[in-house]
Parts: C-alpha cells; structure tokens; sequence
C-alpha cells in the first residue's frame, strides 16, 4: 500500500469528500484506512467496566484506500505518489507534483 499510518489524506470520494484527516490505522489486507474523523458511524455498546451505562459510540469505520489521496507536507496537494531509490539503494515515497520525499 502506498498510504502509511501517520499520513494526511484527502477523502477524494463518499459522503466526507472533500475532508482531509491522519490516518489512524492501516488495514492491508482489505486495502482499507481508518481517518481521523472521517467516515463517523453509530456503533451501539453493550455495558461494561469501561462503560457502565453502554449507549451509542461514534467512532471511525475503514475507507476503501482507493477513495483517500496523500496530501503532501511541501505543496500542500493531493497527489499520486511515486517511488525513487536513494543513493544508499533506500526506497522512498515521494510527491508527483513537486519531487519532494514523503517518507
């Protein structure tokens, strides 16, 4: 995947198009991501030692990684991201539009 944890992403698509947030966690086995809030859902909890009284939960449910663009730290854009080796033979992520590493 090209969209690590930490990153900030612009929601390309969806009902939250147009939001930027970090990514929280990355799910690389369903190609998914999870932003800070972004794609809020209703998730009801039973009561427990954390939670006495249980009740309704908004938290952040995972985005197909297709629907979010890295926002590059230079530029400020969203772009594609592109891959260069260093002269050290380390592979780094870098900006389409201006060149600059994201890593």
């Amino acid at each position: 995947m090209q969209i690590k944890k930490g990153d900030t992403v612009l929601v390309t698509t969806g009902k939250d198009s147009g939001k930027k947030g970090k990514v929280l966690k990355v799910l690389p086995g369903t190609n998914r991501v999870v932003v800070e809030g972004v794609n809020r859902v209703k998730k009801h909890t039973r009561p427990n030692r954390a939670l006495p009284q249980g009740g309704i939960q908004r938290i952040e449910a995972p985005l197909h990684a297709s629907n979010v663009m890295v926002v590059c730290g230079k530029c400020n854009k969203p772009t594609r991201v592109g891959h260069k080796f260093l002269s050290n033979q380390e592979k780094v992520r870098i900006c389409k539009h201006c060149g600059e590493v994201l890593d």
